[in-house]
């Protein structure tokens, strides 16, 4: 509505992405706080509340705690950028896509553990056939508006090569890769939530600079035609999520649920390939990546050795095995999230 503003009548302030952008994060975090309480009190009602694990005997308190969360943030993203963005613009259209299918996974995951009972959803197989389903499809899509296929090194001013139609592939393990390591990290209150802040926030100054020609030539980065109106969908989902956030912190009112972690790890996936950044995720996304390994690390010590690295995985619960409080496990992740995605940036300017 606002580019249409700008279009149609010549409001030239509405022509500005970062106008835009923080009109759509304080539209999406208001969305966010009056939507959310209410959901919180439907969920209660309804008793949609995600059946917690006994491993850890401190999480019994968090057995009635209403889960989907992810449902709400997710909605409200989308409604503040449909308002805010060119939706005509097929990033910010394959954005949307990329949330709304992710997010439809983890529904159908979530509701299957509410209505079973049981902290096993959908079975593993199952889940991983939906989201290479889902990842090819947005890949595809990628690749069909001949989205920059060349794989960038950080740090490294030029490209090292054109993966061609390789892309696709590489793509959906990067989307499959991302979402299912912020659903792994998704384990205490607000762990994923920040890390997840930080990762978005981080993609959304390299979506900026990318979609513009003249910082993008001026810093060295690949000009991404078109892609600067993603900023405003970013920008959109970072005011929904601090606005989840006040409900998710310690001690968590509500939780994101499949819903919301599976969205989250698409997107920022979405983003990482937009942007050209696939190798940067790797720092950008650092808890997602050591809570990952230390699920493949515990699984494979244990097949080969017989033997557990870990007191328990992911390394989270590790943590609290060794009695460390859950308030101090999650700052210090969010620490770790902030000075990685800090060095990251760095990326910018040194190459």
């Amino acid at each position: 509505m606002l580019y249409y503003l700008y279009t149609e009548f010549g409001i030239n302030i509405f022509k500005y992405i970062s106008f835009r952008g923080g009109i759509a994060f304080m539209l999406a975090f208001c969305l966010s706080m009056f939507f959310l309480p209410r959901f919180i009190i439907w969920a209660k009602l309804k008793r949609a509340s995600q059946p917690i694990s006994t491993f850890i005997p401190t999480h019994k308190i968090k057995s009635n705690t209403p889960t989907m969360g992810g449902v709400v943030f997710v909605s409200c993203s989308v409604l503040a950028s449909l308002l805010c963005a060119n939706i005509f613009n097929y990033y910010v259209l394959f954005g949307i896509l990329v949330l709304f299918l992710f997010c439809l996974i983890g529904i159908r995951d979530d509701y299957t553990k509410i209505s079973h009972r049981k902290n096993q959803g959908i079975s593993a197989k199952r889940k991983f056939i939906l989201l290479i389903f889902a990842s090819i499809i947005i890949s595809i899509c990628l690749a069909l508006v001949e989205h920059n296929s060349f794989l960038h090194i950080p740090f490294v001013k030029n490209p090292i090569f054109n993966m061609g139609y390789f892309a696709i592939i590489f793509w959906t393990i990067i989307f499959i890769s991302s979402s299912n390591a912020v659903n792994i990290t998704d384990g205490l209150d607000g762990l994923a939530t920040v890390p997840s802040i930080c990762a978005i926030t981080t993609l959304s100054i390299f979506i900026y600079i990318s979609g513009n020609a003249v910082f993008s030539s001026y810093l060295l980065l690949p000009k991404i035609t078109n892609s600067g109106e993603l900023f405003i969908l970013s920008s959109a989902l970072l005011g929904s999520l601090f606005g989840f956030l006040w409900y998710n912190c310690h001690p968590a009112q509500i939780f994101m649920g499949d819903s919301g972690s599976l969205a989250l790890g698409g997107f920022i996936a979405y983003m990482g390939i937009v942007s050209n950044n696939e190798i940067l995720l790797i720092l950008i996304g650092s808890i997602f990546v050591i809570e990952t390994l230390s699920v493949i690390l515990q699984i494979g010590s244990y097949k080969i050795r017989n033997k557990k690295i870990f007191l328990m995985a992911p390394i989270h619960h590790h943590f609290e095995v060794k009695g460390w409080s859950e308030n101090k496990i999650i700052i210090r992740f969010w620490i770790i999230a902030l000075l990685s995605n800090l060095l990251a940036i760095l990326s910018v300017k040194i190459r």
